[in-house]
């Protein structure tokens, strides 16, 4: 089970002055699988969870000095804490907000020790306490890519025909099977492995249940009482409105706006939702041109996102072609998930999209990026439709001379449109294969 973050976290590790990490995601997106992977390159590993273990927040509740810290610590362990030697995990950080705020005096006052704290409720934290600015380096973690699930399977092949730039028919359809698969798996770790382990979709339907559940009982540690129902009304209908404009009164009518609002708020600070933000587009840097209330939404995996809306997700491996046509929300919500797991671990990823509503001259091309320094449009198809009227209509407006549209057919250009199979994914915008592959 791979993980491109990997590597950059090896490269932390050598570094001679380094600052605490703090690793930042949804839950059970792997962080903890993560950095337990990586503690094995230590001579020395510990790890604390401040939710089960409630009782070790004691050892920073009179003293934030890292060397009083250790002394407490060591004394848990029974073992030495050595810097340069061990690697100290602190898990659900959110927990001990003085264990956040400890970091960082382990910057100022001990750099040679290795300390990384991970947390699937921190953003709350972050927001309410905030964190020690310049003292602590933060990286995102995301569901895994699909790039990250053909290495889980052993088809590093397939990625080096992707990453070649040239697909044959044949080829094609050896990565739509795999495609297949991960439209109907998700990037969930533990459903992944799962499914490469015994390949029973049953199975990781009941997993995504459960992770499900697990994100419903967070709801009463983030949402206030009176919240909570209208966080339960938000995640269980905005799933079926992805890839349409958010009009909060269509989740119920009979619900104020601003308790709608509230509720997405949360669900987005909790990194289960992902905006999509409309922007103007006129110039770089893409967010100077967003307008706020007007948005999109994904949910964090199209695995998940499939099982809360109570589909048939095994369909996939069975009439996969077929699936990829019909189900054109959930390609364009996967779309968007690779652009999230690609992207700079080092920050939050915004996406972006462009609509134009005037009457009788309505137009919306599905996302925004930039590459290569330069905006470029995407839609998404999820047949083998090439035409796109409104990429076009972007193009010529904003003065942009290229754009691609994701589709169901092989690499091909067209009037200055690249057209991309969805797995192409991988060579637009995973800078960082070379981190794993």
């Amino acid at each position: 089970m791979k993980r491109m973050l990997m590597k950059q976290l090896e490269k932390w590790k050598n570094l001679k002055k380094r600052k605490p990490i703090l690793l930042r995601g949804a839950r059970q997106v792997g962080k903890s699988y993560l950095i337990r992977e990586f503690g094995k390159q230590f001579e020395n590993y510990f790890e604390i969870n401040f939710e089960r273990d409630r009782a070790l927040r004691g050892a920073f509740k009179d003293s934030l000095s890292p060397f009083e810290i250790l002394k407490k610590l060591n004394a848990f362990f029974g073992k030495k804490i050595e810097p340069e030697k061990s690697l100290l995990f602190f898990d659900e950080i959110q927990e001990c907000q003085n264990a956040i705020t400890s970091l960082r005096y382990f910057y100022e006052e001990l750099p040679e020790l290795h300390v990384i704290g991970a947390g699937s409720l921190l953003e709350f934290s972050v927001e309410k306490e905030g964190i020690p600015v310049g003292r602590v380096q933060s990286y995102y973690l995301y569901p895994m890519s699909f790039l990250e699930f053909l290495i889980a399977k052993g088809k590093e092949n397939l990625i080096e025909i992707v990453l070649t730039g040239e697909v044959n028919e044949f080829e094609h359809n050896l990565l739509l099977n795999q495609l297949y698969e991960y439209m109907s798996v998700g990037g969930m770790p533990e459903a992944v492995k799962s499914w490469i382990e015994n390949e029973d979709i049953s199975e990781v339907k009941n997993i995504h249940n459960i992770i499900l559940d697990t994100y419903i009982q967070d709801f009463n540690k983030y949402a206030k009482r009176r919240q909570i129902e209208y966080v339960e009304k938000v995640f269980s209908s905005v799933p079926a409105k992805v890839g349409k404009k958010f009009i909060f009164s269509h989740v119920d009518e009979n619900i104020k706006t601003y308790k709608i609002k509230e509720a997405l708020e949360l669900l987005s600070k909790a990194m289960v939702f992902h905006k999509i933000y409309h922007s103007s587009c006129n110039g770089l840097p893409l967010e100077a041109g967003i307008k706020p209330s007007i948005f999109k939404t994904i949910f964090l995996d199209v695995g998940l996102m499939q099982t809360l809306l109570g589909e048939h997700i095994g369909l996939w491996l069975i009439n996969g072609g077929n699936m990829l046509i019909n189900k054109g929300q959930v390609v364009e919500a996967f779309i968007g998930q690779e652009i999230l797991a690609y992207s700079n671990s080092r920050q939050r990823k915004k996406l972006f999209y462009w609509l134009r509503e005037k009457r009788g001259a309505k137009a919306e091309v599905d996302y925004v990026e930039m590459l290569n320094g330069k905006i470029v449009p995407i839609e998404v198809k999820a047949g083998k439709k090439r035409y796109g009227k409104s990429i076009r209509l972007f193009m010529n407006e904003k003065k942009v001379d290229s754009g691609i549209i994701f589709y169901n057919g092989i690499p091909l250009i067209k009037n200055g449109i690249n057209l991309y199979p969805h797995y192409y994914t991988i060579k637009l915008f995973s800078e960082n294969h070379s981190l794993i592959f």
